[in-house]
């Protein structure tokens, strides 16, 4: 067979393999096999949607009851007083003031803010921030039910961040205390309150942490760490359980914008407790004192001592005439106890002094030049904070 042969019969076939290949992507595609239709994707496997949790009689978790319990004892406290606006922009700079004098007083207007607040009586008593009421001149309560009642103040304690009002009415919902022991980090909580005015709100969160302290934000700080949103307005509003009872009174939060970053504080209701107390029977809170300064142990100061870390604060200053300084306590003693209590800390001393009574009697364990000794001091007052 010649070359040119081979070539006709290679030509032919050629013909008609394409011929056939045409007919069967005209007529019959589905004989061809199948070809991506675009780039590879990756195949997952998709979760059917989550239901919601259950309890073990089949009903989906609500904490509406909890709310139905808590929210008619929280209110919204709106506080208003009198500022003076300068009668010029520049009226406080001392150049101006300087070449043109004194501009003269200006008009006043009502500066206003709003909070929130809890019915801890049904008489009428209402816990709050201190920083909500401070200062101002004028203070109303409005209760979920639509009243809105004049308000007093009862008492402040700017050292935790808490004030109490009166409202003449009787018969409030007041808000049931909860146990501070029984809460754990990763428990369920609502903030209740009246974030930026608009109306009664509850968030949900858990508890981020207990005990939080060093915040700079109060002289005694011992905070529920909270992720439930808290935003302006929230401030004195209620933290609860998912059974409805009070565990916090909500304080602050910690964000360089303002709004909520789910990092948010709130007083126990331990401690507001003890506050209110004091403060409904005789007007203020009176705490005991040392009149020490102290600071944490560094670890050679206590590797010298001998003592393990967290194992007392050094003396680093004394009140001129102070409880401490007539007992005999000298800069640089080592507060190791306080009647017996282990010091671990500047809070836990500030804590425990602050609990004892005024005019009583207490025990210093002391470390001085490596020897344990003992003295007995009589209690003072804690002298009020300045005004700011």
């Amino acid at each position: 067979m010649t070359l040119r042969t081979l070539w006709l019969v290679f030509a032919q076939a050629a013909t008609i393999a394409l011929a056939a290949l045409f007919v069967v992507v005209t007529l019959r595609p589905e004989w061809l096999p199948a070809r991506p239709a675009g780039p590879a994707q990756v195949v997952v496997q998709q979760a059917p949607p989550a239901a919601p949790s259950a309890d073990p009689g089949g009903a989906a978790v609500s904490y509406n009851r909890a709310v139905q319990r808590a929210v008619p004892g929280v209110v919204n406290v709106f506080t208003s007083r009198e500022v003076q606006v300068p009668s010029h922009p520049f009226a406080d700079d001392p150049i101006f003031r300087r070449f043109f004098g004194d501009p003269g007083e200006g008009a006043t207007r009502r500066a206003r803010s709003l909070g929130s607040g809890v019915v801890v009586s049904p008489s009428g008593y209402v816990l709050t921030n201190n920083h909500v009421v401070e200062g101002m001149d004028e203070i109303e309560v409005a209760t979920p039910d639509g009243r809105t009642l004049k308000a007093r103040i009862v008492g402040t304690d700017p050292e935790t961040d808490l004030a109490v009002l009166k409202v003449d009415a009787e018969g409030l919902p007041a808000v049931a205390f909860g146990d501070i022991e029984r809460v754990r980090v990763g428990d369920v909580v609502l903030a209740i309150g009246n974030p930026f005015g608009v109306g009664q709100t509850v968030t949900m969160g858990i508890v981020s942490a207990l005990g939080r302290s060093g915040l700079g934000l109060t002289t005694y700080e011992n905070l529920i760490q909270t992720d439930a949103a808290i935003n302006r307005g929230n401030s004195g509003g209620a933290l609860v359980d998912v059974s409805g009872a009070l565990i916090g009174v909500n304080t602050a939060i910690l964000s360089p914008t303002g709004g909520s970053l789910g990092i948010g504080f709130a007083v126990p209701v331990s401690t507001a407790r003890s506050v209110m107390e004091q403060i409904v029977a005789t007007g203020s809170v009176t705490r005991g004192f040392l009149g020490i300064e102290a600071r944490e142990l560094t670890p050679e100061l206590a590797q010298s001592l001998g003592l393990p870390g967290g194992a007392g604060v050094e003396v680093a200053g004394l009140i001129r005439g102070g409880p401490a300084a007539q007992a005999g306590v000298r800069v640089s003693d080592v507060l190791v106890a306080i009647d017996g209590r282990p010091i671990p800390d500047q809070r836990t001393m500030l804590d425990i002094a602050a609990a004892l009574r005024p005019g009583s009697k207490a025990t210093l364990g002391l470390r001085r030049n490596g020897r344990a000794i003992g003295l007995q001091i009589v209690v003072g007052t804690r002298p009020k904070p300045p005004r700011g």
